[in-house]
């Protein structure tokens, strides 16, 4: 939704779209985006001149957002029926928008209230003794001094009675440029006066050195030398000091690899030609680049961005993961420079920031980053690569909706630039439609050096299950393998998509399990920290000694997650280096970057962890992969579960054999006569595939329809079931031609997350148009029936239905 405001005569002439303005909305100020401007006011739009608002402030002299951008994020919003403006500061780097705070002043009238009852505890005389005592103060230092509840409600009071007045003060954007004090000699410095002094000669000598020019506090420390001789330097006009902007580079002190010259073989080289020809023709062209892991990808990606970067164009590379770009980036460094640049939620605002700056000058043509660097405000877009496209880290799954995937698509279509989407295992829809002719079919099926494809195994645990007479972890067959691969010197990984060191907690008195107060979720035993956790909204509390229901003392921990998993392993394998990679070890910033070096470097002997170490890893003296538990994500109520963990084992299994040695990968499972695990064993895409694309035609799901989740969520059960069944009737009745199945009101997978209540309606169509038709006429119709339109989540082509 859009709306309309006056600009002032004074900045009229200075205001661009795309750029941010402070405008008032309601009785707040808020951040708008300026998408367009008009001479006049528009008489379709049915407003009244009187009551428009002025704009009180431009923040961009030259706009954030280009054109391009505008028109990318207002499809995304469409197509997803998502909120533009959300989309548009997901589009910016986080921090950058101002705000705009509440400020109170204490009134004559309220100074009177004060000396009237000077001794009053209350908070209502407290806070005008504050406010007298200090004069202005922004109501969140009140609030944070007196309790925000309390306090909120007393302002109101103070306000009403007149006591108070208020008004609001812009807030600047959180992230700035950083400055720092300079020196630099000046060319023309003054002749003929009195010799310069040691310690002058010192700092002369020293930004000489330096090229002349040094920051200040690094000359002091260089050249050994205080400031006032600095300062006698500059006033006898020989240097100069000055304020210095200094870009934050994420990659500034990263140890940078040495690159090998690569052959590419036939493969690769008919890849990248094809890819090369229709980036000559200047014309939109999409490729699916489906080749098998360790068949070199990559190598084709960083050619062509080569000649898409001597063509005079841009080139942009989105990754699923943080976990990817660490090494990949330091390689795009060594080879592009400083016209990398590196867009992430791990990098501090300010490096995102100078990053995103960057690129929008036009001082880095290459972008590397995950799902929001799709808005990276790149110029002269000539090449697009989704690697690992598959993923579904590329969804993002709360508000705004959107797929980083198919908007990479668009901004290609828009741009007239080629987009390549790279997998071994292709999402069934993009390899869908590449059959249809709609992508450009392309195939590694060799190794780089025709080395092998790792050696796969089931392992049925039922039978190690019947041999040992109690369930175990790790199967003999992996035991075994991971000694004979250690003696070697050889690295290993596993696999446990779970963390965590037991799954959930259970009474063996009274059956119960211990579950989250917010969510309807068990509690994950996190030993490290003696806690309970949900993983969904973050609560925990401390593990009790007794059942909270029958306070019997015979709790059970059941299920392994990877922290137990590391734990059995440093006991089995005392003389191993054994790191950890999960969000709970991961959260420190730049661990997760230190861990991947060090195992790179060989100094780290094995990793455990989610699938986090799945994709897109080039480690060459790992020959084992082990995969415990895989049928956890067979289990979960979706119709992509099976594509997901056939898509997990084949990534996994790829880290394995990437060198010179002979790979093996282990995977233990209770189940493995399914289709996915026998596909996933020989690493068989086509044959799973086949199987999997008849079972989405016979039960109606995408890519055989369209799909759209709708989500109800409140606090209280009635409210939310109140508007669900006002929208299931409002869908209804615009089906008028039943070209949608409308399935539900029913309770989601996960019905209660966050302490909302959760209720989920399901849209199915054939024909995208007529699901959107329906959508928007039954959402409309909705609102006027009194849905509550603030508890109602819409998602197009959602890839998950938890």
């Amino acid at each position: 939704m859009t709306f309309t405001y006056r600009l002032p005569a004074g900045f009229r002439d200075e205001v661009k779209a795309g750029a941010r303005v402070q405008v008032p909305f309601g009785k707040t100020t808020h951040t708008g985006y300026v998408v367009a401007l008009q001479d006049e006011l528009d008489p379709a739009l049915g407003i009244e001149e009187s009551a428009v608002k002025d704009v009180t402030e431009l923040l961009d002299e030259e706009p954030m957002l280009t054109a391009e951008i505008l028109k990318l994020t207002q499809w995304t919003a469409d197509y997803y029926a998502s909120s533009w403006g959300e989309i548009l500061k997901a589009s910016l780097p986080a921090g950058i928008n101002a705000s705009s705070e509440r400020i109170l002043t204490i009134t004559e009238a309220g100074r009177d209230e004060l000396q009237s009852n000077p001794g009053q505890p209350s908070t209502r005389i407290q806070i005008l003794r504050r406010l007298a005592e200090n004069g202005e103060t922004s109501q969140r230092d009140i609030e944070k001094e007196f309790s925000a509840k309390p306090a909120a409600r007393t302002i109101r009071e103070l306000i009403n009675k007149e006591f108070v007045s208020t008004y609001r003060r812009t807030v600047t954007s959180k992230v700035k440029p950083k400055l720092r004090k300079a020196v630099r000699l000046l060319p023309n410095g003054a002749d003929g006066q009195k010799p310069l002094n040691p310690a002058q000669n010192k700092i002369i000598d020293s930004i000489t050195a330096n090229g002349g020019e040094m920051l200040f506090t690094e000359l002091l420390k260089k050249a050994d030398v205080g400031a006032s001789a600095i300062g006698t330097l500059s006033k006898r006009g020989l240097i100069e000091v000055f304020v210095q902007e200094i870009f934050r580079d994420p990659l500034l002190n990263a140890a940078l690899p040495e690159i090998d010259q690569l052959t590419l073989n036939s493969e690769q080289s008919f890849a990248l030609g094809e890819i090369e020809n229709s980036l000559d023709t200047g014309k939109f062209k999409a490729f699916l680049l489906h080749g098998i892991t360790g068949s070199g990808k990559t190598e084709v990606y960083i050619r062509a961005m080569r000649t898409a970067l001597d063509q005079g164009k841009s080139a942009l590379m989105l990754v699923p993961e943080i976990a990817l770009t660490p090494i990949f980036s330091r390689r795009l460094r060594v080879i592009f420079g400083n016209e990398v640049a590196i867009l992430h939620s791990n990098l501090s605002p300010g490096e995102r920031f100078d990053e995103w700056r960057r690129i929008r000058s036009g001082h880095a043509r290459i972008v590397i980053g995950t799902r929001s660097a799709v808005f990276a405000p790149l110029q002269d877009l000539g090449l697009v690569i989704v690697d690992e496209e598959h993923d579904s880290s590329y969804r993002q799954n709360e508000a705004p909706f959107y797929s980083a995937r198919d908007v990479a698509v668009m901004r290609a279509n828009f741009a007239d630039a080629v987009i390549v989407l790279g997998s071994a295992t292709p999402a069934l829809e993009s390899f869908q439609n590449a059959q249809g002719g709609k992508y450009r079919y392309l195939q590694l099926q060799h190794r780089i050096g025709n080395r092998p494809l790792a050696k796969a195994e089931l392992i049925d645990m039922r039978d190690v299950f019947r041999q040992a007479g109690k369930d175990v972890t790790l199967s003999p067959q992996l035991m075994t393998a991971i000694e004979e691969t250690h003696s070697k010197g050889e690295q290993s990984i596993i696999l446990l998509n779970r963390r965590g060191f037991s799954q959930f907690v259970l009474c063996r008195t009274c059956g119960e399990s211990l579950r989250c107060k917010n969510c309807d979720i068990t509690l994950t035993f996190h030993r490290r920290d003696s806690r309970l956790v949900c993983h969904y909204c973050s609560h925990n509390v401390p593990v009790p000694h007794s059942c909270p229901f029958c306070k019997s003392e015979f709790l059970y921990f059941i299920g392994e997650g990877t922290e137990q998993l590391e734990v059995i392993l440093e006991k089995k394998f005392p003389n191993l280096r054994i790191a950890r990679i999960d969000r709970d070890t991961m959260a420190r910033r730049g661990e997760m970057t230190k861990t991947l070096i060090g195992f790179d470097h060989g100094e780290i002997d094995m990793l455990v962890g989610t699938q986090m170490l799945a994709k897109g890893h080039d480690f060459h003296n790992v020959t084992l992969v082990g995969v415990i538990s895989v049928d956890i994500g067979l289990g979960l109520p979706d119709f992509r579960s099976a594509e997901r963990t056939f898509q997990l084992l084949t990534q996994v299994a790829g880290r394995a054999g990437r060198g010179n040695l002979q790979g093996r990968v282990l995977i233990q499972t209770y189940y493995p006569e399914h289709y996915a695990l026998r596909h996933a064993v020989k690493q068989d895409f086509e044959g799973f595939f086949a199987e999997e694309i008849r079972y989405r035609q016979r039960l109606n799901y995408p890519p055989f329809v369209v799909l759209a989740s709708i989500l109800i969520k409140h606090a209280d059960y009635n409210n939310a079931l109140k508007s669900a069944e006002i929208l299931k009737d409002c869908l209804d009745k615009a089906n008028k031609d039943k070209a949608c199945r409308i399935l539900g009101v029913a309770p989601a997978s996960l019905s209660r997350l966050k302490s909302q209540h959760r209720l989920q309606i399901l849209i199915k169509s054939v024909s995208r148009r007529k699901m959107r038709e329906t959508l928007d006429t039954a959402l409309a119709e909705a609102e006027a029936a009194g849905c509550d339109m603030r508890i109602v989540h819409v998602e197009v082509d959602p890839v998950n239905l938890m």
